[in-house]
């Protein structure tokens, strides 16, 4: 079933439309009367299918601009790590006063705190981390903050662990289950940030009291008692909100009236989520057609030209590219540095078959030559072999001279969560401002396989984590069916000690570091999915197949642990289009969503799976011992569904196709595939790389979806 249309609603409420000339030359539609930007951008956005000769470079007040923050503060902070935190004030909306990066910052304003690059603490998530990442920034941490958290304000943290059963922090210390949100925010929740500049923020605050009042004429209920507290904590931060703009001198209490205007206000709605939240994704959201209708009507009315359209979108990226956050030198390693992937999604088709690039969708692009290359914001088209010939060709240029852009299928995201869709983190796709997410990290699937083998002993430690679970026994080859049969009673306890921890950590989420901007920015009624993922696949089904299909030996220590396999015999590796392998990929996908499916889910949560490790495959590596594929303990893991490293041997293509075989259905939190290709094994000059570029795009992406 899509997902969109699992919403059940609270009474529908009327809201007074504002007394403004800001919509002026607008086409109406139901936008005009309910919070709808969908609604919006469909009635007014303009495709843009021709190529990229419009575009042009940055002023010169963004160069120096640019340049400034480049040598104070970005210079600094390389070789500091952190170039300063801010250690008496906790983090919120309005808790900074203004700051800019220079005299010639004017175009897009406001930073997370009053310094570039300085970085808030935020302890409601928990003190503990907070503490670390102060003391390893070189700074002091006060005193009279530390008591606050440590004595009199519980924190997520704080509650997480007092609910935690046994087998839980067992699961977590052996490193089977890695990089839960239980001592951080858990991100992923994309607010609509258009609304902002829209509607205004009264107008928001005033349809979030109408939903409040709403609900509840059957008598107390706890889901009544916590929609209106939870409405209440999202009006005080629209109010909040509202005051960090005035203290930047702007007022969005009204709709924005010029392109301008709007991408501020929009940002403004951003900035306040990232002030407020240290969420593992902090994601932008689908911005480019909302931006364009601005620009355009500018452009027509002669107040806007090319020139200053391009850098306004300039300067808000360069906004964007600055977001940081306090964090530990180990949450660091979890995800291979210091991302927070303000992924901005773009591109794809509505569902009346109109494309959704833009003009405005070829100057994000531009940013990447004007700016120079970065990995903020998290560039992300949705692709489509029928997309305009010269955004693919810009998209293509683009890649090969930046390696900064991310492709999506944009088919089976629209089929699925509708076309104004948006990515949070890296491959979760949800509906902008009508869903947000549980963010779940994953298990270590490879390593539950072991498990599986071991009777619930750690391969690496020797420890008995699981009870209960009954090894291989015997010195003789592994048989296929004793192993398989082992390994889903092992993910019957890993994924139910899984999803436990999750429905913990998000009920204390809620409780005590709840998102209260984000969700301002919702439908009061929204859709709750629980983002669970999976870390490992190539490395179990290489595993699997070999036993199947070669000739395994398990080797023992002096304990009877085992502790590798010898292998003889040839046997097939996913990533190279060959059935028998990917088969059983698929195969191991669809059991573990089965097995998550069947537990219940906080809030009544839809359960989704992610095959993802873009960043933490080394930390989920070094946790790990060997493997009949003849992985070898400590090493990384391939990251999210990549073949093994090496494993595949009939190119690209053939790898894109084998993932392509995993049933997206199973995995509607997003499956990730990281190729590198190098530009001269695309071909021998510019235009002979950018179209065998877009040709493996095309060919990629072009598979049966049913």
């Amino acid at each position: 079933m899509n997902a969109v249309n699992q919403l059940k609603g609270t009474p529908v409420t009327t809201v007074t439309a504002p007394d403004t000339q800001a919509w002026q030359g607008f086409h109406k539609g139901s936008w005009t009367e309910t919070i709808n930007v969908s609604d919006f951008i469909t009635r007014n956005y303009l495709p843009y299918l021709g190529s990229q000769d419009f575009l042009v470079g940055s002023t010169d007040k963004t160069l120096r601009t640019w340049r400034h923050l480049e040598e104070t503060y970005l210079s600094v902070e390389r070789e500091r790590r952190v170039y300063d935190v801010d250690t008496t004030t906790p983090a919120d909306i309005d808790a900074f006063g203004p700051g800019y990066i220079s005299e010639d910052d004017d175009v897009i304003v406001g930073l997370q705190t009053d310094v570039p690059l300085k970085r808030a603490m935020m302890p409601y998530g928990g003190w503990r981390m907070v503490e670390t990442a102060i003391k390893e920034a070189g700074k002091e941490v006060d005193p009279a903050v530390k008591e606050i958290f440590s004595r009199y304000r519980k924190t997520h943290n704080d509650a997480v662990f007092d609910i935690y059963t046994p087998r839980i922090r067992a699961a977590r210390s052996s490193h089977i289950i890695t990089g839960l949100p239980d001592s951080y925010g858990r991100g992923r929740i994309i607010g609509d940030y258009r609304r902002v500049a829209l509607y205004g923020v009264d107008r928001l605050i005033e349809e979030k009291q109408a939903a409040k009042h709403a609900v509840g004429s059957q008598g107390f209920s706890e889901h009544w008692a916590r929609f209106r507290e939870e409405h209440s904590e999202q009006i005080k931060a629209l109010i909040k909100l509202k005051k960090m703009a005035a203290d930047y001198g702007f007022d969005i209490s009204e709709p924005a009236t010029t392109a301008q205007e709007a991408v501020q206000w929009t940002y403004f709605g951003y900035l306040g989520a990232i002030k407020s939240q240290d969420g593992a994704a902090m994601s932008f959201g689908r911005l480019s057609s909302f931006f364009d209708i601005y620009i355009e009507r500018d452009l027509a009315a002669g107040i806007l030209d090319e020139q200053g359209a391009q850098e306004i979108i300039d300067s808000l990226v360069l906004k964007l590219r600055i977001v940081r956050f306090l964090r530990t030198i180990d949450y660091d390693q979890i995800f291979s540095g210091d991302p927070y992937w303000a992924t901005w999604s773009d591109a794809g088709f509505m569902a009346d078959g109109r494309p959704q690039v833009t003009k405005t969708s070829f100057r994000l692009l531009q940013t990447l030559r004007n700016l120079g290359p970065a990995p903020e914001p998290n560039i992300t088209v949705f692709w489509d072999d029928k997309l305009p010939a010269g955004y693919k060709q810009l998209c293509a240029e683009i890649s090969i001279e930046t390696s900064s852009i991310q492709y999506e299928s944009d088919k089976q995201i629209r089929d699925q969560w509708g076309d104004d869709a948006a990515i949070a983190c890296c491959v979760s796709p949800m509906t902008v401002g009508k869903q947000m997410q549980f963010f779940g990290a994953r298990v270590n699937a490879a390593k539950s396989l072991l498990y599986a083998i071991n009777g619930g002993r750690d391969e690496m430690t020797g420890k008995q984590i699981t009870q209960d679970h009954t090894p291989i026994e015997g010195d003789g080859p592994l048989d296929f069916d004793e192993v398989w049969e082992k390994y889903e009673l092992m993910l019957d306890w890993v994924i139910g000690t899984y999803v436990e921890a999750l429905n913990i950590i998000h009920y204390c989420h809620d409780k005590y570091a709840y998102e209260a901007v984000e969700m301002a920015l919702h439908d009061s009624d929204v859709i709750r999915s629980m983002g669970c993922g999976i870390a490992g696949l190539s490395i179990v089904a290489d595993s699997l197949s070999a036993i199947k299909y070669a000739t395994v030996t398990p080797v023992r220590d002096e304990s009877g642990l085992i502790v590798d396999y010898t292998v003889e015999g040839d046997f097939p590796c996913y990533g190279n289009d060959d059935d028998r392998a990917d088969d059983i990929a698929a195969t191991i996908v669809h059991t573990v969503m089965s097995k998550i499916k069947a537990i219940p889910m906080y809030r009544d949560a839809i359960p989704t799976q992610s095959v993802l490790t873009i960043t933490s495959n080394v930390v989920y590596g070094n946790a790990t011992g060997n493997f009949p594929s003849g992985h070898r303990a400590g090493t990384p893991f391939a990251p999210g569904a990549n073949p093994e490293n090496g494993a595949d041997q009939h190119g690209m293509v053939a790898s894109m196709l084998s993932v392509g075989k995993l049933d997206y259905h199973d995995a509607l939190d997003g499956i990730s595939l990281t190729n590198t290709i190098t530009p001269s094994g695309l071909g021998r000059t510019k235009a002979e790389q950018t179209t065998n570029l877009v040709g493996i795009l095309d060919a990629g992406f072009i598979m049966d979806t049913n």
